[in-house]
């Protein structure tokens, strides 16, 4: 095999790893939908103008860069909270910050599209 189809192989397979390891931890669609019937908060973290242009039904905005200040406008911290962003790099960081915060049932659906 030539160097050239080495590389290209090695870049797959890191691409692969990190596909698999983006998506490791994050919850299905489905399991959103049930969580959120049972009366879990859908947190969207992504900027205002990003919200006015399409959000999920029943979602909460509160950018990623305001969460920290404004965690305990969600209420309760034992409640069910369902966050996600436009590709799943805000939701994770939000989902690591709430957890820091002290909420225990955060759930990280990653990017809307996922719903």
């Amino acid at each position: 095999m030539s160097a050239e189809r080495y590389v290209i192989l090695a870049v797959a397979i890191v691409a692969l790893v990190w596909i698999v390891l983006r998506m490791r931890g994050r919850i299905s669609g489905e399991d959103a939908r049930r969580l959120l019937a049972e009366g879990a908060l859908l947190l969207d973290v992504r900027t205002p103008a990003e919200f006015a242009a399409g959000h999920l039904d029943g979602a909460r905005n509160i950018p990623l860069g305001e969460l920290a200040s404004r965690a305990g406008e969600l209420g309760d911290a034992g409640r069910d909270v369902v966050v996600y962003c436009a590709s799943g790099m805000r939701s994770r960081s939000a989902q690591g910050l709430l957890r820091r915060r002290g909420f225990t049932k955060v759930h990280d659906l990653g990017g809307m599209y996922r719903y």
